[in-house]
């Protein structure tokens, strides 16, 4: 195996200096981007069994795993690199009771994720589409998590932006409960974003408001519930194969 000198210069600066791990380094060097140093994980969840399935009994014969869920916490200036100035020109908005727009910011795998205040959505993405020093004109994806155990704040929704002026990406990330599932449509900003707000209310339940026809694009019209919750039962019909029938998840056998 060669050593880590044979390589290319250029390969080198794509290794991610805090995971170890190969990131796209974009039009910038990775010695540009200084750890922020926030390596601390919270614990979210406790997962049992092999799949996290609950309420079903155990069908998969691992009932007795468990592992904690962690996820990355806040991270502190600076960043490193171009996310301090992304975060510094953010962080000039403030809403009507003179509150920061961002809750917090996580830095992790060499990807930066702004959580935003729902109310303030639309304010934030106009100022990252329309400023000079930001441009993020394209929004490629937008997806739902739901975290049962979060309380008032069940349901994330996750905005992936890029500025191809600048060759940068961003992710915004904003919470609501499931007894409030709205958040404001960025159709209006980002024409991209009308099937992906539809796909996140089939699957999620979230509710966007002002999108211009807000049905379900992959589920019947009539499908009971958001299948994609974690609160929604495994069900599920009978698979025959080769004369033999295997019964739904809810159905089969559990060790427990």
């Amino acid at each position: 195996m060669a050593d880590d000198k044979d390589f290319p210069a250029d390969k080198e600066s794509t290794i991610d200096s805090t995971s170890g791990t190969t990131q796209d380094a974009s039009h910038e060097v990775q010695s540009e981007l200084v750890p922020s140093g926030a390596r601390e994980l919270e614990v979210v969840d406790v997962r049992e069994g092999m799949f996290g399935v609950r309420g079903t009994g155990d069908t998969s014969g691992y009932g007795g795993l468990t592992r904690p869920v962690m996820m990355p916490g806040a991270a502190k200036q600076p960043f490193g690199g171009w996310f301090d100035e992304v975060h510094d020109r953010l962080s000039t908005l403030t809403d009507a009771q003179d509150t920061s727009v961002i809750e917090k910011v996580i830095v992790d795998r060499g990807e930066i994720t702004f959580f935003i205040r729902r109310h303030a959505l639309l304010e934030v993405v106009t100022h990252l589409r329309n400023d000079d020093k930001l441009r993020f004109e394209f929004c490629s994806s937008i997806s739902g998590v739901h975290y049962p155990h979060e309380e008032g704040r069940e349901l994330h929704v996750a905005y992936h932006l890029l500025s191809m002026t600048h060759r940068r990406r961003i992710r915004l990330e904003v919470t609501c409960p499931d007894d409030d599932p709205h958040v404001p449509s960025v159709v209006g900003i980002y024409p991209t974003a009308d099937w992906h707000e539809r796909e996140t209310w089939d699957f999620f339940g979230v509710v966007f408001d002002g999108h211009p026809a807000l049905t379900r694009i992959l589920m019947p019209d009539d499908w009971p519930g958001h299948p994609q919750r974690k609160d929604y039962p495994l069900g599920g019909i009978p698979v025959e194969y080769k004369g033999g029938t295997i019964p739904p998840p809810d159905e089969r056998r559990a060790y427990s």
